[in-house]
């Protein structure tokens, strides 16, 4: 446990820094059966890429490779900084949201914001800046678990934001959201690529961003 947490104390990567993912032939299993076979891409500063496909065809699965969480079985996942080859995947670089988002239920949402101030070492400024980013004010003394299901999507793009870090991997992003709420997801992600982040998003529905896409299964 201490080791994860001076994991996401790390400081926050600095956007001129952001490095360039490039993908080549890329593949991964889940449970031991093949879910994602042949794919490239290459991933810029500033860019985004969108990933599409049915349930099972193995989006979250290339999620999670591309983070560090699981290892490809073919081809090559290469992180660069200017030019020169990253020995590892840039974990201190990245922010993830996966399926749960990382919201925890049992805390108001003030009080996951304050978890989260505390291991991204943020200012108070910076939680009040978010919540009103993703809508979630009046709602900072409710319990995460009382919230909608969009309302608690918004309450996790909240710490991807607080994060602070330039690569974000997003799996779902819009999930159970409303017509607004896909805006507000589109609008934050434009915002971080204009910063010179960059961005790959899982997800059935197609957001307003400049940038590729690509079709699993």
């Amino acid at each position: 446990m201490r080791g994860r947490r001076a994991w996401y104390r790390r400081p926050v990567a600095d956007f001129d820094t952001c490095p360039h993912l490039t993908c080549r032939d890329l593949g991964c299993d889940r449970g031991g059966r093949p879910v994602v076979r042949g794919v490239s891409f290459d991933l810029p500063p500033g860019g985004a890429l969108q990933i599409f496909g049915r349930n099972g065809a193995g989006k979250s699965s290339l999620l999670a490779v591309l983070g560090g969480r699981a290892a490809p079985t073919a081809g090559e996942v290469d992180w660069t900084q200017d030019g020169a080859p990253l020995a590892r995947t840039p974990a201190e670089r990245l922010a993830v949201l996966d399926h749960d988002g990382a919201v925890k239920p049992q805390l108001s949402v003030d009080q996951n914001l304050l978890f989260w101030k505390r291991l991204y070492g943020a200012s108070r400024e910076a939680c009040a800046a978010v919540l009103d980013q993703v809508g979630l004010k009046r709602r900072r003394a409710q319990k995460a678990a009382s919230l909608s299901a969009g309302e608690r999507r918004r309450l996790a793009l909240a710490r991807v934001l607080l994060a602070g870090r330039p690569i974000w991997l997003l799996d779902e992003p819009t999930a159970s959201v409303d017509a607004a709420g896909e805006a507000l997801a589109a609008d934050l992600v434009n915002a971080h690529l204009a910063r010179g982040g960059s961005a790959v998003i899982a997800t059935h529905h197609r957001l307003a961003l400049q940038g590729e896409e690509l079709t699993l299964g």
